[in-house]
């Protein structure tokens, strides 16, 4: 136990003090690696599922990504707030304060996991329709997204037990736990899919077990380990406080992320309207849906490496803010912006250079046949419309982050509800009516990134200059001199 303990501390960062480029970059590459080696499962699923006997499978399977992502960002997306509070905790260093956070993040995940999966199937079928699936396309959809929601309540445990261990600044466990555990994913994909003959009930499944197996090895080593977060069954309670905090800041960060969603959604059925009309009659696949499916998928490795932007700025300045180092938040975050843009920018220009051997890995090629010309075609405006504006979401998802370590996660959803989640709605009933187009539709992404991000910077930057102004004029008069 002494051993873990002092592995366990020798994996954590010290985000207070010490090189900060240096330390960002320790904290924040093996989280990008995490998050891009579950991407890469996911979209193993999809590749995978393109091998079974049905040719919608695709399809169907990213039909109720939009749906489930809402019901997993709006139950589980929270975590951030354990992520917070944890941090803050540690930053102050009160050890009896770190250990009630992290048990009352691990209740909160297991109740909110249940209630999510209940409301979830109970509302699955209802949306799908009315975001117009229908037929076979509805019930590989529909079965997909029961498996999934049912086995939630281990999705929730294993993203809490996760953000735990990164407010202490350790993110090699989670990256080897989710290496291990991807593997094993991909491998009962295989197994169900090609040797069982399943379809989408097969990757959910793999996907279920793998959450799992996840959870049970993260609690494990944090049961072990000999630090303040240090789990166990007889500590499981919820003290309201900090059950306040979390909530408090986590379900608007939750709530943030699942307006993107809402608004994905109704993307999603203007993209369906588009492939219903241009669509042969008695078509084998729908392939508007499949060509945007592909590179909907590949978009999530972008968006996933850029989620851990938002995590590491959110961690910096919790623990920052703990110890009362707002220069130090300050000049994390241009660091954090310097590092994001750069990780944006190279990976969607790899993306649009390597377009037609990536879109081939999930069955879109640019053939002669009319449905493999409408896939690709789909594929390619989506990419050309939407990716030049991933530098934007870049410098957006940090500005985000920082303002959540700042503890005002209810002002970003807000920000996030206005720029994101209203004006994409308002363009779809306005511009998309107009020109009923693809180019229509995905240019609202970049613009309302854009609108989004302005506001974030301007806030942050407020918040920061108040907060550093305050800091010196209650600093002693010696600690002042000495900083002189």
């Amino acid at each position: 136990m002494v051993r873990q303990g002092r592995q366990s501390l020798r994996n954590r960062i010290d985000m207070t003090q010490g090189p900060l480029f240096k330390n960002i970059l320790l904290f924040i590459l093996p989280l990008m690696a995490t998050n891009l080696l579950h991407q890469f499962y996911n979209a193993a699923d999809i590749m995978i599922v393109e091998l079974s006997p049905e040719p919608n499978a695709v399809g169907a399977v990213s039909s109720s990504g939009s749906f489930l992502t809402l019901i997993v960002n709006l139950f589980i997306g929270f975590s951030v707030g354990a992520n917070v509070v944890v941090a803050r905790c540690i930053g102050a260093k009160d050890r009896e304060k770190t250990s009630q956070a992290a048990h009352t993040s691990i209740c909160m995940s297991m109740f909110f996991g249940v209630l999510g999966a209940v409301i979830g199937i109970l509302l699955t079928k209802p949306v799908l329709v009315g975001m117009g699936y229908e037929g076979n396309l509805l019930m590989l959809a529909s079965r997909y997204a029961y498996i999934y929601l049912a086995c939630m309540p281990f999705a929730a445990m294993t993203n809490f037990l996760s953000a735990i261990l990164q407010a202490q600044g350790n993110t090699r466990v989670p990256l080897i736990v989710l290496a291990s555990t991807g593997v094993l994913n991909v491998l009962l994909n295989l197994f169900f899919v090609l040797v069982l003959g399943l379809s989408v009930e097969g990757v959910a499944i793999a996907t279920a077990i793998a959450n799992l197996t996840s959870a049970c090895i993260l609690w494990r080593y944090l049961a072990k380990s000999g630090d303040d977060c240090r789990l166990s069954f007889r500590k499981l309670r919820i003290h309201k406080p900090l059950f306040v905090e979390i909530a408090r800041i986590g379900f608007p960060a939750g709530l943030q992320n699942s307006m993107f969603s809402i608004s994905n959604i109704i993307i999603q059925s203007s993209i369906l309207k588009i492939n219903n009309a241009v669509t042969p009659p008695g078509s084998a696949y729908d392939p508007v849906i499949k060509g945007n499916a592909a590179v909907g998928s590949l978009e999530g490795f972008v968006f996933t490496a850029l989620g851990a932007v938002t995590v590491t700025a959110s961690a910096f300045t919790a623990q920052n803010v703990g110890a009362g180092k707002y220069d130090r938040v300050k000049r994390a975050l241009g660091e954090i912006c310097l590092i994001s843009v750069t990780v944006g920018v190279l990976m969607s220009t790899a993306g649009m250079l390597c377009k037609d051997l990536l879109l081939l890995l999930y069955g879109v090629e640019n053939a002669p046949d009319i449905l493999s010309q409408l896939a690709y075609d789909a594929a390619f405006t989506r990419m050309l419309w939407k990716w030049p504006g991933f530098f934007i979401f870049s410098i957006m998802n940090a500005c985000s982050g920082t303002l959540r370590g700042l503890g005002k996660s209810s002002l970003a959803a807000l920000i996030a509800f206005i720029g994101t989640c209203v004006f994409r709605v308002v363009w779809i009933y306005t511009a998309f009516e107009y020109f009923q187009n693809l180019e229509s539709i995905h240019i609202s992404y970049p613009i309302s990134w854009f609108l989004t991000g302005a506001c974030f910077a301007v806030v942050v930057a407020i918040l920061l200059r108040k907060k550093i102004r305050k800091s010196k004029e209650e600093m002693p008069a010696s600690q002042s001199e000495a900083t002189v």
